[in-house]
């Protein structure tokens, strides 16, 4: 007890910031090796630090600030991305992230994981503020095209980020404390949760909130995808249970009708990684449903689907990133045949893709049954049969997303490529979050020691006020509604499968939301030629001075106009710069500079905390 307790101290930020610096020191081996000691340090913190362990302390003159904060809800969302970030780093390794990227990516999870662990509204506008920068640097950090989505990411992100610093603000106006459940039930009614709503809505992709993801996440390098996949939506949606964790309907209505859309426009996808980003806005939904309907097994089988999520999504853009690794090609159709190919990256996909339909035998079954019970009134709660068939209507596009993308990449006519299966660390990382996927799903063995895992639930039964009731999510109705729903998915996609060939939608963000892709669009344009034509004068400038300063009897004289022959012919033997290579270093790569920076002033604040 007492070891346990010791690792309140552990600070699990300060591990994963720490291994972030040491990466960009030392060699890419190394580097690697600590950032997975990290995570998997983060992981055992999580599962061994006793429920309500929090570090309370000072700052800035305001009191019972507690970054560090251990409960049901913390814990399993702790747990989900210490185990993944583990092997999302031996996956980044393996496909040839380089040493600049997997800091970035370090630096992405410590401040996720530090969002998970806060106990307070101030902590948590930080290190939401942290997550926004460190993951747009991820992004950054491939170049290309996702230097343009990047900025538009950076521009959703940056509001988002201040929406919820105003909220916060206007709570502490109205209730005198951070801590979380000090004076109010989450967030403070009125303006905090109308601007906490705003600001949170934009990170949960909240339909109209949402053009950020599908445009962002099939741009980067592959291996930042699966990082990106996970951290700032699912941590979100904890935050977002933080906020409002009583009923609301209304919330609960986006949900389904996130499910919906998300799932929708999944199907019209070519790309690979655009068709999975728009599976979280989906997924999400189910979360966002299960907190909106506010019920205990409501709220559990939200955060179920959240630590479900954080696995099966990241599987299955580890496994997609193996097929563009290995072929070059993005667009689905231009693909086929790659199981023979790719036997152990089709098991890959195959294992994510039979949990997020929520196949019975996998994790997903578990968690989004229980979603779907809430909806449907369960253990005496209310009933909202409308919000149950949004919710059913998204697994059945979840269902027919996932047979096409499998279909069309690793099924459909003979491959006419030769190409390798994943290498060594993809498979290590790709089998054993699979592996995961079925072992908490598996009947009478693992989903026990999946829900025991969840707040609101005792072993297997949902406590209830002061009653509990067991749960049961592989009695015969849960049975009979998975048939249904894989015969409907199945009948469904022989029905569309030529039509859906047939539509491609372009770039996402300027189909769904035009207005914000080309106000983004141009004011990322006028921010980045400003940027260039300062840099050019500046640059120049330096240049020329540098130039007289090593030849100023010249200088003087070109400034008189009194050039002799023998200095214009000795100025075309000379270079410029007088005659020997500068040795000013004009230029630093930015995204480094801010990393280093950043990392820095948050390791400074959080230990003036």
């Amino acid at each position: 007890m007492i070891e346990a307790e010791l690792l309140t101290y552990a600070y699990p930020p300060f591990i994963v910031l720490a291994a972030a610096l040491l990466m960009l020191v030392l060699p890419r081996t190394l580097g690697y090796a600590v950032g997975t000691l990290s995570l998997i340090a983060v992981t055992a913190i999580a599962f061994f630090v006793p429920e309500g362990a929090h570090l309370t302390t000072e700052f800035l003159g305001f009191a019972e600030i507690q970054p560090f904060f251990v409960d049901d809800f913390s814990r399993l969302v702790g747990l989900g991305l210490g185990f993944l970030g583990t092997f999302a780093v031996v996956y980044a390794y393996s496909s040839e992230a380089s040493r600049v990227m997997g800091a970035f990516a370090l630096a992405y999870v410590a401040s996720a994981i530090g969002t998970a662990f806060t106990g307070d509204w101030l902590v948590l506008v930080f290190m939401w503020e942290l997550m926004a920068v460190t993951s747009t640097l991820l992004v950054w950090n491939y170049g290309g095209d996702a230097v343009r989505s990047g900025y538009r990411y950076a521009i959703a992100h940056g509001i988002a980020g201040n929406l919820v610093l105003f909220a916060v603000a206007a709570h502490y106006a109205t209730v005198g404390e951070f801590v979380y459940g000090a004076g109010a039930d989450g967030i403070a009614t009125g303006i905090p949760a109308i601007l906490a709503t705003l600001g949170i809505g934009i990170n949960v992709a909240f339909i109209g909130f949402h053009t950020w993801l599908p445009d962002t996440y099939p741009k980067p390098h592959f291996a930042a995808s699966v990082f990106l996949s996970v951290f700032t939506t699912k941590t979100s949606a904890l935050i977002f249970y933080r906020a409002f964790p009583e009923t609301n309907l209304y919330l609960a209505y986006m949900g389904g009708l996130m499910a919906v859309y998300g799932a929708t426009f999944a199907l019209l996808q070519h790309d690979m990684r655009a068709l999975l980003s728009y599976h979280i806005q989906a997924q999400l939904g189910y979360m966002v449903a299960g907190i909106g309907i506010g019920s205990a097994l409501g709220v559990a089988g939200a955060m179920g689907h959240l630590f479900n999520n954080i696995l099966y999504k990241s599987l299955l853009f580890m496994a997609v990133g193996v097929v563009i690794y290995r072929t070059g090609e993005n667009d689905l159709y231009k693909l086929g045949g790659l199981w023979k190919e790719m036997p152990i990256t089709a098991i890959g996909y195959l294992l994510g893709a039979l949990s997020i339909t929520a196949v019975p035998g996998f994790s997903g079954f578990v968690s989004k049954g229980m979603v779907l019970d809430a909806a449907s009134g369960y253990f005496g709660g209310p009933e909202y049969q409308a919000l149950y068939w949004l919710l059913f209507i998204g697994a059945v596009g979840t269902f027919l997303s996932f047979i096409k993308l499998g279909y069309y990449v690793f099924l459909h006519g003979p491959s006419d490529r030769e190409v390798k299966d994943a290498k060594t660390g993809q498979t290590v990382a790709m089998l054993s979050v699979g592996g995961a996927c079925l072992a908490l799903g598996l009947p009478e063995l693992g989903w026990p020691i999946f829900t025991d895992l969840l707040p609101f639930v005792d072993g297997t039964s949902v406590i209830v006020g002061e009653t509990t009731e067991a749960l049961h999510p592989y009695s015969p109705s849960h049975l009979e509604d998975a048939a249904i729903l894989f015969a409907i998915s199945a009948v469904g996609f022989v029905l569309i499968r030529k039509p859906l060939s047939k539509l491609d939608l372009g770039d996402p963000a300027m189909i769904v939301f035009p207005l914000g892709y080309y106000v983004g669009r141009g004011s990322m344009v006028a921010v980045t030629e400003t940027y260039r034509a300062v840099d050019s004068l500046a640059v120049g400038f330096v240049r020329r001075v540098y130039w007289i300063g090593n030849n100023p009897v010249l200088a003087v004289d070109a400034f008189c106009h009194r050039l002799p022959d023998w200095v214009v012919e000795l100025e075309e033997r000379q270079p410029a710069d007088g005659g020997r290579p500068s040795t000013i270093h004009l230029r630093a790569d930015i995204g480094i500079t801010i990393l280093v920076l950043t990392i820095l002033l948050t390791i400074l604040v959080l230990l003036l905390v």
